[in-house]
């Protein structure tokens, strides 16, 4: 065990208390022995609610189980369903009409619309690199992804030819955003102010620099004659800079392993580091040491010739995790761990104060705001207590009311089915939603565990109560006055390497209603954001404000495969494909601590995986086996061959500990125990197992 001290009752990690006291409080001038008696009163007060919540999901889930029990194999009549859920409070009162208050809101969440980043905050590199996606090169990213539609640059140096097509294509893209007057942007000679159709696209320049914008966005044009690629440009156009990713998730939860004091301290440092401005990262690339560091802000003169300086990174969120799990890194006086999300409540909120107090070489907000994703809610009564804890905590560091504003993620059935009530609960702090197709499918099959076998994993996004989830949670979000205050998002683009596929279909995202969706990576943030040059997000919400909401009873129906006998190759193909997604997320999680990373699936494409993707695939094999659609031999089966695959696809990397031969490993364990004690995991979450398997194998 880690060294302890004793504070106010509490065992603490020496090290996180330390850091604690010395690099968080002592900044902000807060005494430490007045902290930690108000922590501990904090957590006196608010660990047994945490706990009772916690209870209160397991009786619905009982409840829920024996009905489905009762009527085996039936089909669901939906009118008897909704009233059952009633009766037991799974589904509670419509609130009365009511518009958010969120006051203090940047405008990158409130006003602007554009693409978000969600990055593990344990990777100091990708952090940052995150952090200065909020501008990017569209030269770049057309040139080194399969985005364009032309080939592939030829090895060996610069491609003319390909150079020669991103150039066309990026004038299109100004054509389409910024067109000039009587004029395509690849006539244009570069000389003074363009003639743009709407001069109000013109912002300011710099030298070397001409800065338009649209929809709110802007686009920065580089214009330099002695650059490569200038000096062969009529325009000497030598790159074209968008703004990007708006926003980025630091997160905490789902995309790392995090299982004890050293873990959450590392975590916490980074976090500190970004916020405070000072946060660096050197690293090899191509034989050569690398530092990268924040990117400052940038400045230019202004259309009424005053300065205009825009962020130079961007707006930054931290993800806690949410009201399940609890962690060694602070004990109760009975020796117990506290909520994890408790301690990262407190935690990263006291470090979001260092900027709320101008302490930070850079600012995040500049609106005096701590920006909190709080994950894995279940229900109004679950946001409610969120909204409580952040009262207390914002008590505890002396911080005005709703400071602290919440992003409430739409990712939990009980949440989808009562979001109007979840979010007047935080009705005073939320500035965002978001669907994430993985989670809420997880939960989709736990509830519903005891109905009967489920549709297979890739018939779901086909499934009615999906469609009316992502339909609901914008028309919901547009009723409570989310416009303009908050974010409405959509989920991840998982396949960083195709891009093509992605500005093809994501731009389904904006025309939903959304005015942000999550990408994998910086350069995906540049592409995506020319999405949002071509739909009007705000003007969508306008046209979408009114329109009716698909009934509740389409988002209950239940995806069941009642009556239908799957063939012996659709269960050898379903059982493959989810075991080889589990292995591969896992044997990195276990052996590597790393909890999100490009994971190549059963065909070998690489996908950006967080334990969303492991609690789906686990709870869909846990469900075929309850059922009988499935015997444990066959998951067996598939688990050893595909753990063979997954060998082969980790071969390169040195890293990397073999699973064929070591199924009495932690890794492999791991996996067998998420589907063969899946049923029996709270709401189907796979962190319990993770962290023990992970304990484990670190020698805890």
């Amino acid at each position: 065990m880690n060294d302890r001290v004793e504070k106010s009752g509490l065992q603490i990690d020496a090290a996180l208390a330390g850091f604690i006291e010395g690099e968080v409080l002592a900044p902000l001038g807060k005494d430490p022995t007045v902290f930690w008696q108000g922590f501990s009163a904090l957590l006196d007060r608010l660990v047994p609610q945490n706990r009772a919540l916690l209870a209160k999901r397991d009786t619905l889930q009982a409840e829920i189980d024996a009905w489905h029990l009762a009527r085996a194999g039936k089909p669901i009549d939906a009118g008897e369903y909704r009233a059952f859920l009633t009766s037991i409070g799974y589904l509670v009162p419509e609130p009365a009409p009511f518009q958010v208050g969120t006051r203090n809101v940047d405008r990158e969440i409130a006003t602007m619309a554009g693409p978000q980043l969600v990055v593990p905050v344990l990777n100091a590199r990708f952090l940052l690199n995150a952090a200065n996606a909020r501008w990017g090169s569209l030269y770049d990213a057309y040139y080194g992804t399969d985005a364009l539609d032309a080939p592939p640059a030829r090895p060996g140096g610069y491609d003319d030819v390909r150079g020669a097509a991103v150039i066309t294509a990026a004038r299109a893209f100004l054509d389409l955003a910024v067109p000039l007057d009587g004029m395509s942007w690849a006539d244009w000679d570069g000389e003074g102010i363009p003639p743009l159709a709407d001069p109000g696209h013109y912002c300011g320049q710099r030298p070397g620099g001409l800065l338009l914008a649209h929809h709110g966005l802007h686009i920065e044009l580089v214009i330099d004659r002695n650059h490569p690629i200038g000096k062969t440009d009529k325009a000497g156009i030598a790159d074209v800079v968008l703004e990007a990713a708006l926003t980025t998730i630091c997160d905490l939860e789902d995309s790392i392993a995090a299982v004890d004091a050293g873990d959450k301290l590392a975590a916490y440092g980074n976090w500190l580091g970004v916020i405070r401005g000072d946060l660096a990262d050197t690293f090899d690339k191509g034989g050569k040491t690398m530092t990268r560091t924040l990117a400052d802000d940038r400045r230019w003169t202004g259309k009424d010739g005053g300065d205009l300086v825009l962020p130079g990174r961007s707006l930054l969120f931290v993800r806690n995790v949410g009201h399940l799990m609890t962690n060694p890194a602070v004990l109760l006086a009975d020796g117990s761990e506290i909520p994890e999300g408790i301690l990262d409540a407190v935690v990263t909120s006291a470090i979001g104060a260092h900027d709320v107090n101008g302490l930070g070489k850079l600012h995040n907000s500049r609106e005096g705001s701590i920006y909190i994703v709080k994950p894995k809610m279940h229900g109004p009564e679950e946001a409610a207590f969120t909204n409580t804890l952040f009262d207390a905590v914002e008590d505890l560091l002396e911080l005005p009311r709703h400071t602290i504003k919440v992003g409430v993620m739409d990712e939990e059935r009980r949440t989808s089915a009562n979001l109007a009530a979840c979010i007047a609960a935080v009705k005073s702090r939320v500035v965002f939603i978001n669907t994430g197709f993985l989670d809420r499918t997880g939960d989709e099959i736990h509830t519903s565990m005891r109905a009967g076998p489920m549709i297979r994993k890739g018939e779901m996004k086909l499934a009615k109560w999906i469609d009316a989830y992502e339909k609901r949670n914008v028309q919901i979000g547009l009723a409570c006055g989310l416009s303009g205050k908050a974010q409405i998002g959509k989920g991840m683009w998982a396949a960083p390497d195709k891009m093509h596929d992605m500005m093809a279909q994501k731009i389904g995202h904006p025309r939903s209603g959304a005015n942000t969706a999550w990408v994998p990576s910086p350069t995906a943030a540049t592409l995506h954001a020319m999405h949002y040059h071509q739909v009007g997000v705000f003007d969508v919400q306008r046209d979408l404000a009114g329109q009716p909401t698909p009934p509740l009873d389409d988002l209950l129906s239940v995806p069941l495969a009642l009556g239908r006998n799957f063939s012996e190759e659709e269960v050898r193909e379903e059982l493959d494909n989810n075991a080889q997604g589990l292995l591969g997320y896992v044997v990195r999680w276990i052996d590597q601590g790393v909890g999100c990373s490009k994971v190549p699936d059963i065909n070998d494409v690489g996908l950006m995986e967080d334990r969303a993707t492991l609690r789906i695939s686990s709870q869909h094999m846990a469900n075929w086996l309850l059922h009988g659609v499935c015997t444990e031999d066959q998951v067996m089966d598939s688990l050893r061959r595909m753990a063979a695959k997954v060998d082969a696809q980790n071969a390169g990397d040195s890293a990397y500990e073999p699973l064929v031969g070591n199924e009495d490993k932690p890794a492999f364990r791991a996996a067998c125990d998420l589907v063969f004690k899946g049923v029996e995991q709270p709401s189907g979450y796979t962190e319990p197992l993770l962290h023990q398997w992970r304990r484990i194998k670190k020698g805890i």
